[in-house]
């Protein structure tokens, strides 16, 4: 599939139509585009439609010259976004649709993924099931410690972590601390190691989740480190949004059952993951250590069903704010679900991979 991380702006003109008129035929799309573009042609026109059907932005309605196209995502999960333009703005003057949390993102999180997408994710783990049943159980280690080294530091760089890989890597291996570091970066990168052989240790455990393991996570993630363990009883501020997550242990505690029950209820990984990652993020559920949390689990429920862990190590880590936060203030997984994508391929093409590969 083609992927959207931004539309032109025909493409967007478009689809901006679309929704602002509830629907639209060819020949008011046509007429509409006249008005902004000059000498536009029909092929690139139809090419400018096919890709945002393709893509699920839109849908055909009727056929032969009653075709009109609607918007095809009726609920907030999956909305386009343009990020670039999102983000000229600042936090203060960003439109959101939720500021504060929103208890109906549970009924609207059910499918993420389209099929196709699914069926691509399915298709590119099968390679990686049948690898590493060839892999010696050396190589196998050896590759875990891999990943294990640049996840511990890219997700602890997303989060503000000034350790280099090679840095990284030294302290993982041969437990020195870099120079001119914060005693607090090595514990943060160490923590990850914790957490990642915790749930190594305990694949199978994972096929279902309950708050005790999200909590033994966290606890692992900020041991150490001056932070409360458990849920957290008192507010939270988000750096960069003005959304407000709950500052009510009780309904922490109720959102995370909800969280816990829609990951359980998915029938493949890819949505568990993904679904744990954002909501994880979403909830704040912890004092701090919230969206290393989030990616563990991710990775944990990944694993429990022999799917292939995600490092993150080529995320732009801006881009992986940037789609958290439209998720907090519009409710929209889309763009990090191409994120998630993006990371899933990446992984699957550097990782347990076979000598002569």
């Amino acid at each position: 599939m083609e992927k959207v991380y931004k539309l032109t702006k025909r493409q967007l003109n478009i689809l901006e139509f679309i929704k602002k008129n509830g629907g639209a035929s060819n020949q008011e799309i046509k007429n509409r585009l006249k008005e902004t573009f000059e000498d536009i042609s029909r092929i690139t026109i139809v090419r400018d439609i096919n890709l945002l059907l393709k893509n699920k932005l839109i849908d055909r309605k009727g056929k032969g010259r009653n075709v009109r196209y609607e918007e095809f995502i009726k609920s907030a999960v999956l909305a386009y976004f343009d990020v670039e333009e999102y983000f000229k703005k600042g936090p203060d003057e960003r439109k959101l649709t939720f500021e504060y949390f929103n208890f109906r993102i549970f009924s609207q999180f059910k499918e993420i993924f389209t099929e196709e997408e699914l069926k691509n994710l399915k298709t590119l783990n099968d390679g990686y099931k049948k690898r590493i049943k060839k892999l010696s159980p050396a190589i196998l280690k050896k590759e875990f410690e891999r990943l294990t080294i640049e996840l511990s530091w890219k997700s602890s760089q997303i989060e503000g972590n000034t350790y280099s890989l090679i840095d990284t890597e030294i302290l993982i291996k041969e437990h020195k601390e870099a120079e001119g570091h914060k005693k607090e970066e090595a514990i943060m990168i160490l923590n990850h190691k914790k957490a990642l052989d915790y749930i190594l240790n305990k694949k199978s455990d994972f096929k279902k989740i309950n708050l005790r393991k999200i909590e033994n996570i966290q606890n692992l993630i900020v041991d150490n480190l001056g932070i409360s363990k458990g849920i957290r009883k008192k507010l939270v501020g988000i750096v960069g949004t003005r959304y407000k997550p709950l500052d009510n242990e009780y309904q922490i505690k109720e959102a995370l059952e909800k969280m816990i029950k829609i990951i359980n209820n998915f029938k493949e990984p890819f949505s568990k993951a993904l679904a744990a990652i954002l909501m994880i993020s979403y909830i704040q559920p912890f004092e701090d250590g919230n969206k290393r949390t989030a990616r563990l689990l991710g990775d944990a429920l990944l694993l429990a069903y022999g799917a292939c862990p995600l490092s993150f190590r080529s995320v732009n880590e801006t881009d992986y704010k940037k789609a958290v936060i439209i998720f907090y203030e519009q409710n929209s997984a889309r763009f990090f679900k191409e994120l998630f994508i993006q990371q899933f391929e990446f992984a699957i093409k550097n990782y347990f991979l076979l000598e002569n590969q």
